[in-house]
């Protein structure tokens, strides 16, 4: 028995028929698909590797504690590792629509928290797998970390690993009560301890109070809600998703060229992406304030392969104003640096840390009390995860792309998410599904602006280049020569 920590608790808190907290992956691979019973394999051959996989989640009678992750008696792989096909030869839009599908349908909280989804029939006679995972599980890099794990770096299948799995006995509710009131108990002695272990260090101790300050102070812009524009209101149970796609040595291009991270640059494209939307819906760019949450992983090195949620998060104004592409790079590349300055993430931090203080009957309350009220103080999220640097398989096949879902929060009508693998870049566009019907025009800004900005880049480079050989000409020249000139 495992119990949850404070952030992977309120994921399933906030959970209510209508905002569904589970993460995915739609990861498409070279042919010929596998028969069923080798894939069901591929996943039996790790099970042991990834505990989580066989537990499912028990509430504490009445809240007195936070849920725990127990073992599963009744696990079957097969019951989570699902089939499915679309009409030959599939094509992307039929793709798009069954992912949109599969994630408007909550987890089934009486099995664990997973399921997988083989579809044959694409083009190309090529296939995918289609992940879904509660957000409860793992957070964005964990759930990196989790297909890492279950896929082969190898075009050779990797060998069985060793399986002696007993399910533990199931606790009764009685014995989860009695747990939590021994946690309850043992909790104020366990922040006495961080107390002696805080004052053994001050001045660490003081600048991390110093930080959690400026951090705090900085999301006192929170408290202002954004002027209401058609991307955010109520939202429904039923999704869509599309995707764009981005090579990362392009990205290099621009922030080698133009200057900023590959994080500023990918944010500057989605702002392309979201300003043509505005402008489709015939709003004025000059008159949205698109505030965006941008999770940050706090997840230490020594935590890879711990599956559970360890981040915090940052909010940005998406410069969505802006018309000049290059302006928006400027004006992304700035407002980043400044973020970095000012520690919301370390508040952000503490401000979990103190829910996880507060009674669990109080906090999930509150937070089922949240995913009922359309928040007006943020319009949409967008997450960057890295992937893997280097091709996976399934079953002998390689993934060719690997493209995400982020799921939507209450007032969130369109979230979007990164993934990178092998090179290449995935932005996953989530939209509901009856008040975002033009998630497309996302995806195509995106690409564009990437476009735009590598052609800008491209275009500095010659004019460099061109300035260089000017440069060495002159230098080159001989003194007769300059005497021709002058005279």
């Amino acid at each position: 028995m495992d119990r949850m920590n404070p952030l992977d608790a309120s994921f399933l808190y906030l959970e209510n028929g209508i905002t569904h907290m589970h993460i995915g992956s739609c990861a498409v691979f070279e042919g010929p698909p596998p028969a069923y019973d080798d894939l069901v394999e591929v996943f039996a051959r790790k099970l042991p590797l990834v505990p989580r996989y066989r537990q499912r989640v028990r509430f504490v009678p009445v809240n007195l504690g936070r849920p725990v992750w127990v073992d599963d008696p009744h696990f079957n792989l097969e019951y989570h590792v699902r089939h499915s096909a679309l009409p030959t030869p599939g094509s992307a839009d039929d793709l798009r629509r069954l992912m949109g599908r599969l994630m408007s349908q909550e987890l089934d909280r009486n099995r664990p928290l997973w399921e997988a989804w083989v579809v044959e029939g694409l083009a190309r006679d090529q296939w995918a797998l289609i992940s879904k995972v509660h957000h409860c599980m793992v957070d964005g890099v964990a759930g990196v970390d989790l297909i890492s794990l279950v896929l082969d770096d190898e075009r050779r299948p990797s060998p069985p690993t060793e399986d002696d799995w007993d399910p533990e006995e199931e606790p009764s509710s009685l014995q989860l009560a009695a747990d939590a009131l021994v946690d309850l108990a043992r909790s104020p002695r366990e922040q006495l301890r961080a107390v002696r272990t805080a004052l053994r260090a001050p001045r660490r101790t003081l600048e991390r109070g110093r930080d959690i300050a400026t951090g705090l102070r900085s999301y006192r812009s929170l408290l202002r809600a954004t002027p209401l524009t058609s991307l955010d209101g109520g939202i429904g149970p039923h999704r869509r998703w599309t995707f764009a796609e981005a090579r990362l040595d392009d990205v290099r291009v621009i922030r080698h060229e133009l200057g900023g991270t590959v994080n500023d640059v990918i944010l500057a494209a989605v702002t392309s992406g979201f300003r043509d939307l505005i402008l489709a819906r015939d709003e004025v760019p000059n008159e949205v304030s698109l505030r965006t949450l941008i999770p940050v992983s706090v997840r230490q090195e020594a935590a890879h392969g711990v599956y559970d949620n360890r981040v915090s998060a940052i909010f940005f104004d998406l410069p969505v104003h802006l018309d000049d592409p290059l302006d928006r790079l400027t004006a992304v590349r700035t407002e980043m640096t400044r973020l970095k300055q000012s520690h919301e993430a370390e508040a952000g931090e503490a401000l979990t840390a103190f829910a996880g203080a507060m009674p669990v009957a109080l906090t999930a309350s509150a937070l089922r009390l949240m995913s009922r009220v359309t928040q007006r103080n943020m319009n949409t999220v967008v997450t960057n995860v890295p992937g893997p640097t280097i091709p996976l398989y399934a079953g002998g096949r390689q993934m060719l792309d690997y493209l995400p879902f982020v799921p939507l929060g209450p007032g969130v009508r369109i979230g979007v998410a990164i993934l990178s693998y092998n090179g290449g870049l995935g932005f996953g566009i989530t939209g509901d599904f009856d008040t975002a019907p033009d998630i497309e025009v996302v995806a195509d800004g995106i690409e564009a602006g990437i476009v735009t900005l590598l052609e800008l880049a491209v275009r500095r480079s010659a004019d460099a280049v061109v300035d260089l050989a000017k440069d060495l000409r002159i230098r080159e020249r001989s003194p007769a020569e300059d005497r021709v000139i002058a005279g």
